[in-house]
């Protein structure tokens, strides 16, 4: 490697040791307001860890898989801090680089306020961050392909050239490659022009695994409908379609008679060509929740899903367990939450259609036992 990066040496088994997951993109230092309001009228900040691919990363391994994260931050404080918050999960940093050149670590603060309304604010302050310094040159391809899973969001492709060359790179079929998993993320604000609607497409037809949200592909591509996504993203072996509280819906390809390449119907990614092979869809409607923050719940939600499909579960039960990891992060404050137990949140996937419509999640309820049509809340310590 270049003699300005330097890897850090934290993470079990170290660099290229076999995980079940990789995931590649930007964390920030996160300032999380005081109360509601304006930036301007937010007196003080609790300081907390947000980046898409490191939140799925924390999630993953909260629920017992063995993950990595990769990435670059600044050799300064804040990159200390992200390498010890993020390593106090389990997860494996040992293949992040600390950039010595003088790029710092992002950060951003943002409001308290719902995203979804105009009065939410974000202002990142990531521009010619260390993260922006990844590209084909400085990442090692033997650790970005060393998990069962590589997961990919297309924020890192908005952040800078090298980054988008090197998102370019990994969504290109070939031998070898672990099953790639891409959640479009779209976020406006980083591209620096008109490219993001036609970039995001290429590589999510690259990809073996993609969530995108319904508003996203509204917004991009003018689609409106999960069937017009999918005849737009015929490649991708599996199909996630995220509709907020109305569900979520995946299309999962049987493959033909074509060939291909994948890995089996245990990671998703099957033997078929698009144009040979036909779809199951299924769809499950999301849980009554008691928002407190709706930030990381895409990210939450990709965790679950892919925690599922490593267990092979059936799809149902996939998007069962996407939406609950999901309720785990809307019932609490920070961009990542600790998800339910293995056996707390498979009883909950194993519940019929009318007790799952009949559940309603609310603050504290992962540390307890959800019951159907109740409300489940924190019980306060005695």
């Amino acid at each position: 490697m270049p003699a300005t990066e330097e890897a850090d040496p934290t993470g079990p088994g170290g660099p290229g040791a076999p995980v079940d997951v990789v995931s590649l993109g930007e964390s920030m230092v996160t300032f999380l307001p005081s109360r509601p309001g304006r930036l301007a009228d937010v007196p003080a900040f609790t300081r907390t860890i947000g980046g898409a691919e490191s939140n799925v990363a924390c999630a993953l391994a909260a629920a017992g898989h063995t993950v990595r994260w990769i990435s670059r931050v600044g050799a300064d404080g804040f990159g200390d801090h992200l390498l010890e918050a993020i390593g106090a999960y389990g997860v494996d940093t040992s293949a992040v680089r600390r950039d010595a050149d003088g790029r710092p670590t992002g950060i951003y603060f943002r409001t308290a306020t719902d995203r979804s309304t105009t009065a939410h604010e974000v202002v990142y302050y990531r521009a010619g961050s260390a993260a922006s310094a990844m590209s084909p040159r400085t990442m090692d391809l033997a650790d970005l392909w060393s998990g069962r899973v590589l997961h990919l969001s297309g924020i890192t492709a908005a952040l800078s050239d090298d980054c988008l060359a090197l998102m370019r790179e990994l969504s290109e079929r070939r031998a070898g490659r672990p099953l790639l998993s891409f959640d479009v993320n779209h976020r406006p604000a980083l591209w620096r022009d008109d490219s993001g609607p036609r970039v995001l497409l290429d590589l999510a037809r690259g990809a073996d695994l993609v969530f995108v949200g319904d508003d996203e592909a509204a917004q991009l591509w003018d689609l409106h409908s999960p069937e017009a996504i999918r005849e737009a993203l015929p490649e991708p072996a599996v199909l996630v379609v995220k509709a907020g509280a109305n569900g979520a819906t995946a299309f999962v390809r049987h493959p033909g008679t074509g060939t291909g390449t994948g890995t089996g119907a245990a990671t998703g990614t099957g033997t078929g060509t698009a144009d040979s092979a036909t779809d199951t869809v299924t769809s499950v409607p999301a849980l009554a929740v008691d928002v407190v923050a709706p930030v990381g719940a895409g990210d939450a939600f990709a965790a679950g899903f892919l925690s599922a499909t490593l267990r092979d579960l059936p799809t149902e039960a996939r998007l069962r367990h996407g939406h609950l990891t999901a309720a785990a992060v809307l019932t609490d404050a920070g961009d990542v939450s600790a998800p339910p137990s293995r056996a707390h949140a498979d009883r909950l996937a194993a519940l019929d259609d009318a007790a799952w419509a009949g559940l309603r999640l609310g603050p504290g309820w992962t540390s307890g036992a959800a019951e159907p049509g109740q409300r489940q809340e924190a019980v306060p310590a005695s």
